[in-house]
């Protein structure tokens, strides 16, 4: 009996080292806080809702200041962004970078450069929960 658990382990195991051989990954992100280092919570206002976006800031130009209700994956696609967090200081990120947004901090994204920066951004939320607040 034990020599089938040991073949059967070994079996689980080798089909676990295959299946990362067949689908090889890099891991971009791993985290339970955003950038401020805030504890990522999920809105239980309602059922789930994911919802993806790319950002396009243009050249020499920044978003509202606003904020996220909701946790925000951000990928920088292309460029280079400076978010201005306010008294939390200015980040910046470059293509290639993954994130988890801040959530209770105002901040806006600005692009210094002559090229568009583009986002991907993945709003995990819930019916009900707006995924960006402008702040006024």
């Amino acid at each position: 009996m034990r020599i089938l658990i040991v073949a059967a382990m070994a079996l689980l195991l080798g089909g676990s080292a295959l299946a990362e051989e067949a689908y090889p990954s890099v891991q971009l992100l791993s985290t339970g806080t955003t950038v401020l280092g805030e504890t990522i919570r999920y809105p239980d206002s309602g059922p789930a809702k994911v919802t993806s976006t790319i950002v396009t800031l243009a050249p020499h130009s920044e978003a509202a200041l606003h904020l996220h209700p909701a946790p925000m994956y951000a990928y920088i696609l292309e460029g280079e962004v400076v978010v201005d967090y306010g008294p939390h200081g200015r980040r910046t990120y470059a293509q290639g970078q993954a994130l988890m947004e801040a959530m209770a901090a105002p901040h806006r994204g600005i692009n210094l450069t002559d090229r568009p920066v583009r986002i991907l951004c993945v709003f995990m939320g819930a019916e009900g929960t707006a995924n960006v607040s402008l702040v006024k």
